[in-house]
């Protein structure tokens, strides 16, 4: 039924890997554009030590879309919690930033880790530049730094990168061109998904482009980013900063969760999102309600498959 689609994903964070996972059982022509403005963790450290962009999002990716054996994954996901220098550190990370380092170009490593990795798509990072995030609060104060924006505690009025206009990597920009449909999201709207789209002609191309645009809502809002959020807030965010008319189709879940899980999720300052469905339709978005979760441990997470089908049988 998808054979030969083009289908184009940005984001960044678990809940980027946890879609592609689904997707990538399908017969499509997958490609992940990943944001580059993580800071924090290993991530941040090699940045810093060694001039590289953050490769934490991409290694997930990576991972997500890995045709390996489990041995294999583990591997690459593994953190050193020992080592003078080592300890944090994930295997992966130290791969991309050693394979950067060989041929002298992020993209480029990361193609070279994709066929080691045998990994089902084209995984593109939003821009080969390191970026860092910028948030203007509403009460006027600026928080630099991508894992220091939630931990503000304040709301979020505007968004900026510095540099302020990376250059967009040539074969992302050409993704979305080609795409049959372009998926935003899940994962954290302000730190994860606005990142790309705040990539100089990354937001231009989708406006232009004619595929089928996709926002999935987090089904939580976040403490620090997206507190008292609903659905259409989301979008109000994202328009806020790239533009209206975007973004044809939201997926919000519309099912029970448990007390349980409530109550843990409360302890985070995070509350369900509402899907707030006259003004999603008032915004032109179509609301795709259903129940999307499932439980991982003591997380909720999307339900790939389930989220995978219905977005490749529209």
């Amino acid at each position: 039924m998808t054979n030969g689609k083009k289908i184009v994903v940005i984001g960044g964070g678990t809940g980027l890997s946890v879609l592609l996972r689904g997707l990538k059982t399908y017969p499509v022509d997958l490609s992940a554009i990943v944001t580059v403005a993580d800071d924090g963790g290993s991530s941040g450290r090699l940045r810093k030590e060694l001039n590289v962009p953050p490769p934490g999002d991409v290694r997930n990716v990576l991972v997500a879309l890995a045709e390996v054996e489990p041995l294999i994954e583990r591997l690459f996901q593994h953190r050193f919690e020992n080592g003078e220098g080592l300890t944090g550190h994930s295997l992966g990370n130290l791969l991309i930033a050693g394979m950067t380092s060989i041929t002298g170009d992020f993209a480029r490593g990361i193609s070279e880790l994709s066929a080691v990795l045998n990994v089902r798509g084209t995984v593109l990072p939003a821009s080969n530049d390191s970026i860092e995030l910028v948030a203007k609060m509403t009460d006027g104060s600026v928080v630099r730094g991508e894992s220091n924006i939630p931990k503000a505690g304040k709301k979020i009025d505007e968004m900026f990168l510095d540099p302020a206009f990376p250059e967009a990597l040539p074969a992302s920009i050409q993704a979305i061109r080609q795409a049959d449909k372009i998926i935003m999201g899940p994962g954290s709207l302000y730190t994860s998904v606005l990142p790309n789209l705040l990539v100089p002609g990354i937001a231009e191309e989708i406006n232009r482009s004619s595929a089928d645009k996709i926002y999935i809502c987090n089904v939580m809002t976040q403490s620090g980013e997206t507190d008292e959020f609903t659905a259409s807030d989301h979008i109000k965010a994202l328009y806020a900063h790239i533009g209206k008319s975007m973004i044809e189709q939201i997926f919000v879940h519309d099912g029970n969760i448990s007390p349980e899980m409530i109550e843990r999720y409360a302890e985070e300052g995070s509350e369900a999102v509402i899907c707030d469905e006259d003004h999603l339709k008032a915004l032109g978005l179509h609301a795709i309600q259903d129940d999307f979760i499932q439980t991982d441990g003591s997380v909720l997470r999307h339900n790939a498959e389930k989220i995978a089908r219905m977005i490749l049988e529209g």
